[in-house]
This record gives structure tokens, C-alpha cells and sequence, in this order.
């Protein structure tokens, strides 16, 4: 894979990757991420969370009695990136400073490149210690990333000497100045791999002994919390040689949280989509997506393939809704429910496949749920096959609704096509 290309999909959040990375993956905010990764010895910029100005204080008195300090970093604590851009990161030179940035901070809606038009509201600051001391001269910003390549099926870590900017610009403006170095899973970290890693960002002397440390361990807390990306910019070498965490982006694969039960209490439900909240509540699997085609499927593999389905029709996948192997009128009404949450749905397009469930029954559960909605105002492609499929077109026929049956893949994609034109 084109490495510019690569970091672009996962920093950009292109439709098909993002969908991959939001879809099993839990976010965590930055002062969660760093406890994971002292949790592995990976050097930190060390802070504590506040939820109000007057924590705040408290976190930096005791901050100043642990470190020394007497500068503080206040930041926002969002699922986005960018926050300084926004005002969301600040400097705070004394506790006075402390409580009126915090204030200023708290309860703000911040806007970044990451975050909708409206922002984010930020409920919480992370107040930190400045770790950029004497030196200046001395000091260097890295960028260093540990994720999955996943036309190589190998761990990569991707890193660059341009620490503290926005890596995409770096990856379209300067693409000789990002590395990639990939990683066995079943060999992990081979230690001439984090010394070569070391030596491309120009380091030597105790610097580069600290750096080999340093990534050797990033990739240990990657691998043992399975996670789906672990993300640090900037990375510092201070003026000590010291490397240090300065900041971190870290997301968690949901299919292994059953491993790790003490991460869900990381999750922060006023972060997520509400609807793809809702949707976990009621057990269905459901991303939401900038399109005007919602999808109702039954099976990963399926929605995928539904997803290329109207691409080829000329339309865009607003959702990716898996409802299992039981869909039956209840999970298929609230089904319904979530994709029509979405102003920008201009037709759905439901695609079940029926081998552990009868597809006359999903039929039924189809029109069972389509008369309790009074606020269905969309064309509906329905296409079932499988078991009873004959009988489930001639349920959908009858119906006298606003539901049109298909059986071929070109069918559907023909009905998607007409209805979103």
C-alpha cells in the first residue's frame, strides 16, 4: 500500500477505512491513553483530569508538588484531534491562570478540523506538566504511530522526524521524511527494528537509547492491549534527552474488550454517536456514515458488499447496519428506527440473506414494521434470498406499501438508483 495514501486513510477518516477503525474500535481520551501507556512504561507527560475549575487548581498544586513545575499545559479532553487549533490547548503560568483557563475551557463547544460545525462540548481538562524546559535548542518533536497494515496483515509502526504537526500535510508535502517499519505480530519488536527506528529520526548517545526504549514499549502496550491504534504526536526529546509522550490518540478493538473488562469503564458514552449508542443497546451492530442510502443486512460480509452495491448505483452508504441472524419484526422495527434518525436517508436498501431465519418471516417483520412507522417517507428496496424467498417477494408485493422487492444484486442496484434519483 502507497504509504502516503495509507496515513491519509487513517488520519482523514476515508469512507472505507474509517468505517473499519470506528466500526471495531473504542476511543479513548488522552489522559486515559497515557495511563495505558504507563501502564507499560512508555515516558509520559504526567497530569490528572478535572472536571471543574476548582479540580483543576487542585490537580496542578498537586502536579507542582510532584514535578516542580510552576507552568501547567490545560487541555481539552475530546475524541478529536486538532484541539489547540480550536483554542482547546493552553498555557497556564500560574494557578490563577489555571482557574481561568480551565473555566474559559469547560462547558466550551471546541471546534477542530475533526469535529462537526458545531464542535464538541468539552466536560473535562487534562492539566499537565510543561516538559518543554531549558534547552530549546536541544529539543526535537517526532511523529511515531503503531497500527495495522492491513493489505500486509503485519503491524506497522509509521513514524517521522516532523513531530507536532499535522502528519498529513507532512505525508503530501514531504513523503521522504515518513518511515514505516513493520512488525511480525507473531515476533513482535525485534530490537534491531526499534535501534533502526531510532537512528532514521537522527538520534544518537543516550537520546537513542531512550528512543529504542521508548518504542520498543509503545509497541508492547499496542500488541498486549489490543488496541486498533496507538498514536503519539508529538513524541519529545527533551533537552535532557529524555523521550516523552507529549500527547496520545489511542483507540481499543472492541472485539477484545471480553479481554480486557477494566477498558469499558474507559468508554465515554457522551463522546460516541448517540445513535450508534442506541443501536449497541438494542444489539444491533450499526456505524453511521455520510451518505443517503441506509442499509439493513444481515451479515458483515454482506454489508460490504451492499455498501459497493450502491457506491455502483451511484449512491452513498449512510449507514452500516448488521442485524444479526434474527431478524424478526421487533429488531427489523428498530432497525428502522436508527436509519431513519438520519435527515439525509433517501432511500433504504434492505438485504438479507435467510439461512438461520426464514425470509417469509423477515417479510413479515418488514410490513409488521413498516405500518408502526408513521414517519417512513423514503422508497424501500427489499431483497431476500435464502430460504422462502418466493414467498417473502409475493408478502412485499402484496403489501399495497411504499416497498419494492428485488431478487438479483443489478435489480437492487437499479431500484437503489431510480429512488435516489
Amino acid at each position: 500500500m502507497n504509504l502516503t495514501l495509507n496515513i491519509n486513510l487513517i488520519l482523514n477518516n476515508s469512507n472505507f477505512l474509517s468505517f473499519v477503525v470506528i466500526f471495531v474500535a473504542m476511543n479513548l481520551h488522552e489522559y486515559q491513553g497515557k495511563q495505558l501507556l504507563e501502564n507499560f512504561n512508555v515516558s509520559i507527560q504526567r497530569g490528572y483530569v478535572a472536571n471543574n475549575p476548582d479540580e483543576a487548581v487542585e490537580c496542578a498544586k498537586k502536579l507542582s508538588k510532584e514535578t516542580g513545575t510552576n507552568i501547567f499545559v490545560i487541555k481539552a479532553q475530546i475524541h478529536a484531534g486538532g484541539r489547540g487549533k480550536g483554542g482547546g490547548v493552553k498555557i497556564a503560568k500560574n494557578l490563577e491562570d489555571v482557574k481561568r483557563i480551565s473555566s474559559d475551557i469547560i462547558g466550551m463547544n471546541l471546534i477542530t478540523p475533526q469535529t462537526s460545525k458545531e464542535g464538541k462540548l468539552v466536560r473535562k481538562v487534562l492539566v499537565a506538566e510543561d516538559v518543554y524546559y531549558d534547552g530549546v535548542s536541544e529539543r526535537k518533536e517526532f511523529y511515531i504511530s503503531v497500527l495495522l497494515n492491513r493489505s500486509t496483515s503485519k503491524n506497522m509502526i509509521v513514524y517521522s522526524t516532523e513531530g507536532g504537526v499535522d502528519i498529513e500535510a507532512v505525508a503530501e508535502n514531504t513523503p521522504n521524511l515518513i518511515f514505516n517499519e513493520e512488525i511480525d505480530p507473531g515476533l513482535g519488536i525485534l530490537p534491531f527494528q526499534a535501534r533502526k527506528i531510532a537512528f532514521n529520526l537522527g538520534l544518537e548517545g543516550l537520546a537513542f537509547k531512550n528512543m529504542t526504549k521508548f518504542v520498543s514499549n509503545l509497541y508492547d502496550a499496542y500488541a498486549k492491549s489490543d488496541a486498533s491504534l496507538f498514536e503519539i504526536n508529538p513524541v519529545l526529546k527533551a533537552s535532557d534527552d529524555k523521550i516523552i509522550a507529549v500527547d496520545s490518540k489511542v483507540t481499543i478493538d472492541e472485539n477484545a474488550l471480553f479481554r480486557h473488562k477494566e477498558y469499558e469503564s474507559m468508554r465515554d458514552l457522551n463522546e460516541e454517536n448517540p445513535v450508534e449508542v442506541e443501536a449497541r443497546e438494542n444489539g444491533l451492530n450499526y456505524v453511521d456514515l455520510d451518505g443517503n442510502v441506509g442499509c439493513m443486512v444481515n451479515g458483515a460480509g454482506l454489508a460490504m458488499a451492499t455498501m459497493d452495491l450502491i457506491k455502483l448505483a451511484g449512491g452513498e452508504p449512510a449507514n452500516f447496519l448488521d442485524v444479526g441472524g434474527t431478524a424478526d419484526s421487533e429488531r427489523v422495527e428498530k432497525a428502522f428506527r436508527l436509519i431513519l434518525q438520519d435527515t439525509n436517508v433517501k432511500a433504504i436498501l434492505v438485504n438479507i440473506f435467510g439461512g438461520i431465519v426464514r425470509c417469509d418471516r423477515v417479510a413479515e417483520g418488514i410490513v409488521s414494521a413498516y405500518k408502526n412507522l408513521d414517519n417512513i417517507n423514503v422508497p424501500i428496496i427489499v431483497r431476500l434470498q435464502g430460504t422462502n424467498a418466493d414467498k417473502a417477494k409475493d408478502i412485499i408485493d402484496s403489501s399495497g406499501l411504499n416497498v419494492l422487492s428485488a431478487t438479483a444484486f443489478d435489480e437492487a442496484a437499479n431500484k437503489v438508483q431510480s429512488a435516489i434519483n
